[in-house]
């Protein structure tokens, strides 16, 4: 039967559209609720008639909240973007009754720093717990508070809520960026720009992110050189910088103006301004032009003619950071940084043809090079290096990767051997492999220990990295000598010779104490998904910034299909 008007293979048609009409709706129906299952618990209703016009403020740079802050959406999209969240499922609390123990220790001696330091230092840069008073320093041009800048991060992460908010209150009420004196542009940069972008981070609170980009604005001056290098010293009222004194012929320190990268990266996240990261670049762009001896990068470098001045290479003091932060830089942009990649594995090859020596006991070390002269000699410094190269090894050249990894662990081997072969189990500042001597520090000059952290540093990653027990065990081994030797009435305070029991005391409760050692030995007992490494690396000063994830975002593919449903 046929309608009047209407004929049979046009109804016929109308009738074959509508269906497939039907068809298309429902399965975008289905894949509109479907998605909703890929969104987190928290955030599957609210966001779904909200999510267009969160993107749309997000990216004009404004917030959908009454009275909110223009960049609430933007932390919330950093937030998204992290692969798990910071603290872990229960703030990385070790199921072992044994390894919790020892993380709850350290729990305490980082409470015990801190009350000290609060109750005979509060405000001044650092503690002296023997005389009961503050210590200030010249090093940060008049700045204030520096264990209290460089303990947020270490405070929120062991859940020390009443002191992170002291901490938070005084940063609020008596942080006064408008110094106007002598400051180490590195200093400044690794301890109070990178620890208030980590406690940003961690907290979303935007008081921190507003005093790191302020203070980071005021070190843009020391980048006014013909070659853009910066000098090592900074007013940072007038803006004016010079070099060390020490400095040879007026140059730039490699650890220093090749330690900023990770930082001004996350300056121009957060203010919108290219000018960090350019500054950064053009920093790289000078080392790649220029010729390294035997592909090593010497220490000092001319900010006036871009070229070496000395041909000292080291990987402890003077070079250290530098290298760290080539693989950091990679591993901090999501492995899309090549140029940092190339960078470093071709010093670390460079490291490896020259430097790196085999003691005849068995240990592997760094030797420092002068001139194509070996110094046998490595600092406590360098022993960061085994977990630099330990996290560097499973993004070599595919048959380097296992070699990458026996290497950080006989390096981190041998700096454990220069713990054990003292009297207190606490390593010196710098130790040597000639004249009889492996591992032990020859010279009375080198006989100290400072509250250093980098050996303890290198046991953190090679646990995360191998979970071989034996890491914890050397970790725990630091805690008790720590406790026996450096703990006085008030504080924790460095020693000056750690080759007798009867030890004088430095007097100087450094705030890298709090903000990295201490840190360090926390994870080290902690679970891995506190701070996981896959969404944070850590500065040199140990604050945890977060990776640039740039393919991962199902969050933002989830609401384009909500967006257009």
């Amino acid at each position: 039967m046929s309608l009047p008007g209407v004929s049979a293979s046009g109804m016929g048609l109308r009738l074959s559209q509508k269906f497939v009409f039907l068809l298309f709706l429902s399965g975008l129906v289905t894949l509109c609720f479907g998605a909703l299952f890929f969104l987190p618990d928290s955030v599957r209703l609210k966001r779904i008639f909200l999510v267009s016009r969160a993107e749309s403020a997000s990216d004009k740079g404004t917030s959908l909240d009454h009275g909110a802050n223009s960049d609430t959406v933007t932390y919330k999209k950093f937030r998204r973007c992290l692969l798990k969240p910071p603290l872990g499922r229960d703030n990385g609390k070790p199921s072992d009754p044994k390894t919790d123990e020892r993380r709850e220790k350290v729990k305490e001696m980082m409470k015990f720093a801190w009350d000290n330091y609060k109750h005979y230092a509060w405000g001044k840069n650092e503690l002296r717990p023997l005389t009961r008073n503050g210590h200030i320093g010249n090093m940060f041009g008049g700045l204030r508070g520096a264990s209290i800048i460089d303990s947020l991060d270490t405070l929120y992460i062991m859940g020390l809520k009443e002191e992170y908010n002291d901490a938070k209150e005084w940063v609020q009420t008596s942080l006064d960026l408008n110094s106007n004196g002598e400051a180490s542009l590195f200093e400044v940069n690794i301890r109070y720009v990178g620890g208030l972008l980590s406690a940003y981070y961690l907290t979303g609170e935007e008081l921190f992110k507003n005093k790191a980009v302020e203070l980071g604005e005021k070190l843009l001056p020391a980048f006014n050189t013909p070659t853009g290098i910066p000098r090592g010293v900074i007013n940072l009222g007038s803006g004016t910088s010079w070099s060390w004194g020490w400095a040879s012929a007026g140059s730039s320190i490699l650890a220093e103006f090749g330690t900023l990268h990770l930082e001004f990266v996350h300056l121009t996240q957060l203010s919108g301004s290219p000018i960090y990261t350019e500054k950064v670049m053009n920093i790289r762009k000078l080392l790649n032009k220029i010729e390294k001896p035997h592909g090593l990068y010497p220490n000092f470098l001319s900010p006036v003619s871009g070229n070496w001045v000395q041909h000292h290479v080291s990987i402890g003091g003077l070079g250290d950071s530098f290298y760290e932060y080539l693989i950091k830089s990679y591993l901090m942009s999501d492995k899309t940084d090549d140029d940092a990649k190339k960078m470093y594995y071709g010093a670390l090859e460079a490291i490896e043809a020259n430097l790196v020596q085999k003691s005849p006991g068995g240990l592997t070390y760094l030797a420092e090079w002068r001139g194509g002269i070996l110094d046998h000699k490595m600092g406590h410094l360098a022993c960061f290096s085994g977990g630099m190269i330990g996290i560097g090894a499973d993004d070599g050249a595919p048959d380097k990767r296992q070699h990458y990894l026996d290497l950080a662990a006989e390096i981190t081997h041998t700096c454990h051997e220069s713990y054990t072969r003292t009297a207190t189990k606490l390593g010196p500042e710098a130790f040597r492999f000639d004249g009889g001597a492996e591992a032990t520090a020859t010279r009375l000059s080198d006989r100290y220990y400072i509250l250093r952290p980098e050996v303890i540093e290198s046991y953190m990653y090679m646990w995360r990295l191998t979970h071989d027990p034996k890491y914890r065990e050397w970790g725990w081994e630091a805690v008790e000598a720590l406790e026996e030797h450096c703990r006085v009435e008030s504080g924790f305070s460095g020693i000056r010779d750690v080759y007798t029991m009867t030890v004088s005391h430095d007097n100087m409760q450094q705030s890298f104490f709090l903000s990295e050692t201490l840190k360090y030995l926390y994870l080290l007992f902690s679970d891995d998904d506190l701070l996981p490494l896959e969404d944070w690396v850590f500065n040199t000063e140990a604050h945890p910034l977060p990776v640039i994830h740039k393919h991962r975002k199902p969050l933002e593919f989830c609401s384009l299909i909500l967006l257009f449903c």
